[in-house]
């Protein structure tokens, strides 16, 4: 066992979620990172956290899956210890009509972007209740309170999650574990790479800061929700998104 404070962060081979740890790592938290399928980034992201500390672990694995979510805590508290912070940022996208969608296309967003959520957090907090401490915090979307035309379930998915936020930090405020979650806006991510120049250009139009965020935005926010200056901070959907909400 390490005896510094340990984030557990998933969907953490690229963008946002490798931000959070990379910021995490720096802070001088233990680091696991865990991602699905892309195995080439995450050991890129290892080599890159352990520049900044030594003490990261990293795992493959579909959180989709409750036996998968509670493999991957034990191993984690094997090696570190209690997990101090969860970030669920495990999500995917599906751009296109909702009649035109099949539902293996939909229940794999559900999966990735929600079902994730509640293995986690459920393998997660059976020790942080036992120590009466703990932060989640889950990484959601502005279009999880607006809805977004041709984003249905991936919106919906959003707002499931924002009202398990809400719902579990009521539940566990008497355990002394704050659940929050951050509302992102457009984020110069990956996942928004398919856009053109000039839908770029448009989008960037509607947002009254006039530009996207960037994920190390995102990961500051994380950082400061998981710390003692937040510590009466719980149960809130905290907006990054420019103005644009």
């Amino acid at each position: 066992m390490i005896g510094n404070k340990t984030v557990f962060v998933t969907g953490s081979s690229r963008g946002i979620g490798k931000a959070i740890a990379a910021l995490f790592a720096v802070e001088g938290y233990n680091v696991a990172i865990m991602c699905k399928s892309s195995k080439r980034e995450l050991e890129e992201t290892e080599r890159e956290l352990k520049v900044y500390n030594p003490n990261v672990l990293a795992l493959m694995g579909d959180l989709a899956e409750y036996r998968t979510a509670k493999n991957a805590v034990n191993q984690i508290e094997s090696k570190f210890g209690c997990i101090d912070v969860l970030v669920n940022n495990a999500g995917i996208s599906y751009i296109g009509l909702f009649n035109t969608m099949h539902p293996e296309e939909w229940k794999r967003v559900i999966d990735t972007n929600f079902n994730s959520v509640l293995n986690c957090t459920h393998a997660v907090i059976q020790n942080m209740i036992r120590m009466h401490r703990g932060n989640i915090i889950n990484i959601s979307s502005m279009w999880g309170e607006l809805g977004a035309s041709c984003e249905a379930v991936y919106s919906a998915t959003k707002g499931a999650v924002n009202s398990f936020t809400k719902a579990m930090a009521k539940e566990l405020a008497p355990s002394n574990i704050r659940v929050n979650a951050i509302s992102c806006g457009v984020i110069d991510t990956k996942m928004n790479s398919f856009l053109s120049p000039a839908e770029r250009m448009s989008l960037k139009e509607e947002i009254p800061l006039g530009r996207f965020g960037t994920a190390e935005e995102v990961a500051k926010l994380a950082l400061y929700l998981a710390g003692n200056d937040s510590a009466y901070i719980t149960g809130q959907i905290v907006s990054i998104d420019g103005g644009m909400s």
